[in-house]
């Protein structure tokens, strides 16, 4: 019996200050004109922190060192299919971030985490909202 794989993103929470940065995402046909932290899916042979590097170098512009990362929690959840998503932290990284993918994202954005612009993809909301973790958090499913 064939098991299809479950499509596998990474959020990467990058802290300054006490804020986290947001990126509104724009073009891409998926939550278009909400914001949403940084990240991307997982490709075939990468690990969790091996995606979360890459995906910093490609929408932001920035290097991670993937040893440094922190794992906060994991939401499994139900979309347009059944998806699983991990989050990170990262608390230093070289360079300073910028918009490198102009098709995919049209602003960047400091949150304090009490102060969540309206405008939000709601998964990741409600993850910010979880706290320091460890946490999973199953979301859209009919129990």
């Amino acid at each position: 019996m064939l098991h299809p794989g479950i499509p596998t993103g990474v959020h990467v929470l990058l802290w300054r200050e006490g804020r986290v940065l947001l990126m509104r995402r724009a073009g891409t046909g998926f939550f278009d004109g909400l914001y949403s932290l940084p990240g991307g899916h997982l490709e075939e042979g990468e690990s969790i922190p091996m995606t979360a590097a890459r995906e910093m170098a490609e929408e932001l512009d920035i290097r991670l060192d993937p040893a440094a990362l922190r794992t906060l929690g994991v939401v499994h959840r139900r979309s347009d299919t059944n998806r699983i998503d991990f989050f990170v932290e990262a608390r230093a990284w070289t360079g300073e971030p910028r918009i490198a993918e102009p098709d995919k994202c049209d602003a960047l954005h400091w949150c304090a985490p009490e102060a969540l612009p309206e405008a939000m993809v709601p998964y990741v909301r409600t993850a910010l909202q979880a706290g320091a973790g460890p946490w999973v958090l199953e979301l859209g499913w009919k129990v």
